[in-house]
């Protein structure tokens, strides 16, 4: 490792005033970030939109992480999703993507996720929710690991794409 290389952040000692699920959470959320920066921030707009053999764009995927972490916390907080996010979610494989415009998008889906997962305190965390059109049943915990493992899922798909496109250019 660099000498001017952080730890990843759950290896940073950060964020003690958390539950530790939710500690967890937002750390995978902060490495998310980090990761897509680091891998995705400097591709073009083109670059961004390619489907290279056929793959979901990097784009896409951009997208897709901050909307579905919006639409997981929704039903964490025990609401129902708004017509808005419906909208947004037939919408994430939407051509044209610009750079700016979709980390815009993504950091301020993180700030905001960062905010609304401290809102929980750790006895909520068992509470029973639904999820979904046909109201699956979980827990705002089983919900809030789901951001971090959908999220991480995504992130490592964005990537994956993101050195296929450039490898192709190369």
């Amino acid at each position: 490792m660099s000498e001017n290389k952080l730890p990843e952040p759950w290896l940073r000692g950060t964020l003690p005033e958390v539950s530790p699920v939710q500690r967890a959470v937002l750390h995978a959320l902060q490495l998310a970030q980090e990761d897509l920066e680091r891998w995705c921030a400097s591709l073009t707009d083109e670059q961004l939109c390619a489907r290279p053999a056929g793959m979901a764009p990097v784009a896409f995927h951009l997208r897709h992480i901050a909307r579905s972490i919006d639409r997981l916390l929704t039903y964490a907080e025990g609401r129902l999703l708004e017509p808005a996010q419906i909208a947004a979610l037939k919408a994430e494989m939407g051509s044209g993507a610009k750079g700016s415009e979709l980390f815009g998008e993504l950091v301020s889906a993180l700030e905001q996720a960062a905010a609304r997962i401290r809102r929980f305190g750790e006895a909520q965390l068992s509470e029973p929710r639904k999820v979904g059109a046909r109201g699956l049943p979980t827990t705002v915990a089983g919900l809030l690991v789901h951001v971090a493992d959908h999220t991480q899922r995504h992130v490592g798909q964005a990537i994956t794409t993101a050195k296929f496109v450039v490898a192709q250019e190369a």
